[in-house]
């Protein structure tokens, strides 16, 4: 008995965050299935035309740096301009970058390695954790104003396995996602009375652009890390986009999730079930 997916999303306005990538492309579409009207927030405004293009009438793309309050705001009064008031924030947003992350997992004084722990850019550190959690920061003080006492109004963080523990050479990035499972807990208590319910998903290992470098050799065969990760996940392969949306419906519906508030739900194919051995 299929009662709560997909209808109970019509009429309700979305907005996703660096909905042009792999993941959030998948559940902009899956938002607008559900009946949802879903503004696509990117940088680069012809990549979120493509999924706006691919989903139809009830989606726009708006180009909005989530570090840019202003443009964040312009957005906001765009989208509220079509549609009316926004009901769901999808912070999507995110990434990692070559200049936080080591070339060895660990430290050998004696090994010659070009960027161990020690030569990272602290550049490239700040702009990760600028990405990650301010990108998740702004645009909730933008758009939740305007949500307080929507019916179904809630927000979505996207964190990811390495805020559980985190993963060797992308330190910045297992950091700042850890910042974003405390976040959620911390804004799903400031929220609780004012009609906002606030959750998380932490995806498993899924190939997206983003991390390919890492987990594929130029040649498409697989490095040592996409054997490493696979050996760690039960079900032995990474996530397909569409896994994710079972539980994006869940936390985004009303229906299903109306006292569920403050929880970071794993979408990882066992990865944090198994010890290892």
């Amino acid at each position: 008995m299929n009662t709560f997916f997909p209808a109970d999303l019509a009429g309700k306005v979305a907005v996703v965050t660096g909905g042009s990538g792999v993941l959030c492309s998948e559940m902009a579409r899956a938002l607008a299935q559900a009946g949802a009207k879903v503004a696509i927030l990117n940088r680069t405004l012809e990549k979120g035309q493509l999924v706006a293009d691919s989903i139809g009438e009830n989606a726009i793309a708006i180009a909005a740096d989530v570090l840019d309050q202003a443009a964040l705001e312009r957005a906001r009064e765009q989208i509220t301009q079509k549609w009316g008031r926004v009901s769901i924030l999808i912070n999507g947003a995110g990434g990692n970058n070559p200049m936080a992350t080591t070339d060895d997992e660990q430290h050998d004084p004696t090994a010659q390695v070009a960027k161990d722990f020690f030569h990272l850019d602290p550049e490239g550190i700040r702009r990760v954790f600028d990405l990650n959690f301010q990108g998740t920061l702004l645009p909730t003080m933008v758009f939740a104003r305007e949500m307080m006492g929507m019916p179904g109004a809630n927000i979505i963080n996207i964190s990811s396995m390495a805020s559980y523990q985190p993963m060797t050479k992308v330190m910045a990035y297992a950091a700042a996602k850890a910042a974003i499972n405390n976040f959620t807990s911390w804004l799903a208590t400031y929220f609780a009375k004012s009609g906002i319910r606030v959750n998380a998903i932490a995806p498993g290992f899924f190939a997206t652009e983003q991390n390919r470098t890492l987990l594929f050799n130029p040649d498409g065969s697989p490095t040592a890390r996409t054997g490493k990760i696979l050996a760690a996940t039960p079900m032995g392969r990474f996530g397909e986009p569409k896994e994710l949306i079972g539980a994006l419906m869940f936390l985004a519906s009303e229906q299903a999730a109306a006292f569920v508030t403050g929880i970071v739900v794993p979408v990882d194919g066992g990865f944090m079930a198994y010890s290892g051995v």
